[in-house]
């Protein structure tokens, strides 16, 4: 079984678009949503479905995504955003790897929802550089076997990168696997701040990341709703 780990955040208007989505696909799949406090209607729309498991954990993706970790009974545990939407046959493709040692950690390739050059280019460049290093990011719908997530220790409690910096841990520790498949997330956050300067406070982020130097542009990682 798969447990898809939704963490939200005053997500009402993303959120059902990303459940109706889910629950369109085939699988063995449970849903956990861990919402970090939403003042809107995020968990009157989660608590509403009864195919949804809600957790209140502590605000902050990492301490979210590990606290609906702690209640999983997959398998598989797969970190999907509240804005990104799943491929066709993405969970019955990880129900068949269940038996299988050969994989333990993945991730999926990433488009926009918007269709811009500029946006095109940021999703190649995603892609190229997860190709290349087997680093997956969080917008990625990452998925890994629940015993290797808590043998690492699980997302690290840190306010940003908690993706990446569990991605790099699980590159070390086996060879993720990139999907073929797509996964769709709303480019409201480029769009709003601008694709390019986007790019720009994505490369200074992994480059500072990359020389241990402090993150600048901790902006681009506030809510946009």
């Amino acid at each position: 079984m798969i447990s898809v780990i939704i963490p939200t955040l005053n997500e009402e208007t993303a959120l059902p678009v990303t459940l109706d989505h889910l629950f369109s696909k085939q699988g063995d799949y449970e849903v956990i949503v861990t919402d970090g406090g939403s003042t809107d209607n995020t968990c009157s729309i989660a608590s509403a479905d009864d195919r949804i498991q809600l957790i209140n954990a502590a605000k902050g993706r990492a301490r979210q995504m590990n606290a609906g970790a702690q209640k999983a009974k997959g398998e598989w545990l797969l970190f999907l955003h509240a804005d990104t939407q799943l491929p066709e046959g993405a969970l019955t493709k990880l129900n068949a790897l269940e038996t299988s040692s050969k994989i333990q950690a993945g991730g999926f390739r990433q488009r926009f929802s918007g269709d811009t050059f500029g946006l095109r280019v940021v999703s190649w460049l995603h892609n190229f550089r997860c190709q290349r290093t087997h680093v997956f990011y969080g917008d990625q719908a990452m998925f890994v076997r629940k015993e290797l997530f808590w043998q690492l220790g699980g997302f690290p409690d840190e306010p940003v990168l908690e993706d990446l910096l569990l991605g790099e841990k699980l590159a070390k520790a086996t060879t993720p696997v990139l999907m073929d498949e797509y996964v769709i997330t709303d480019s409201r956050k480029f769009e709003q701040k601008g694709v390019w300067l986007s790019l720009l406070r994505v490369l200074m982020i992994q480059i500072c990341h990359e020389l241990h130097l402090p993150i600048p542009a901790q902006k681009f990682f506030a809510e946009v709703r």
